[in-house]
C-alpha cells in the first residue's frame, strides 16, 4: 500500500487518522508541525535524498510553521511538489488560500468521517 505523512499539532487527530489508515495497510509517517514535514520531505534543509511519501495529509493551523506556509514552499521544490496533498480545514477556514497549489488533490474538513477519509486517500491515490 501507500506510505502516508500525517501532519497535525493535535496529536488525538495524528492517532486517529493513523489507525484509520493502517487498518487499510497504509504505512505512516507523523510531522506535528509544517517545519518538521519540510524536513521529512527533504526541502528543508534540502536533501534530495529523503525518501517521499506517496501522500501529506497537512492540516492548516499549527504552531511554528502552518499548513500554508508548508504548502507553498513544498510547492516551491521541485521533487517535493510531485506528492499530492490532502489539506484538513477547519469548518469555515479559507480554501482559497491554496488554490494557487497545484499539488492539493482534496479538501477534509474537521470533524470528519472516517469512511469520508479512506474514500478520499483511496481516491488520490488511485493510479
Amino acid at each position: 500500500m501507500a506510505k502516508i505523512l500525517i501532519v497535525d499539532d493535535e496529536r488525538d487527530v495524528v492517532t486517529l487518522v493513523k489507525f484509520i489508515l493502517q487498518k487499510e495497510g497504509h504505512t505512516i509517517d507523523e510531522a506535528y508541525n509544517g517545519l518538521q514535514a519540510l524536513e521529512k520531505l527533504g526541502v528543508e534543509p534540502n536533501n534530495p535524498e529523503a525518501p517521499l511519501p506517496d501522500l501529506v495529509i497537512l492540516d492548516v493551523m499549527m504552531p511554528v510553521m502552518d499548513g500554508h506556509t508548508a504548502c507553498r514552499r513544498i510547492n516551491e521544490d521541485a521533487r517535493a511538489r510531485t506528492v499530492p496533498l490532502i489539506v484538513l480545514t477547519a469548518k469555515g477556514q479559507m480554501r482559497d488560500l491554496f488554490e494557487m497549489a497545484s499539488n492539493v488533490a482534496a479538501y477534509l474538513e474537521k470533524p470528519f468521517d472516517p469512511r469520508k477519509l479512506r474514500e478520499m486517500v483511496a481516491g488520490v491515490l488511485k493510479p
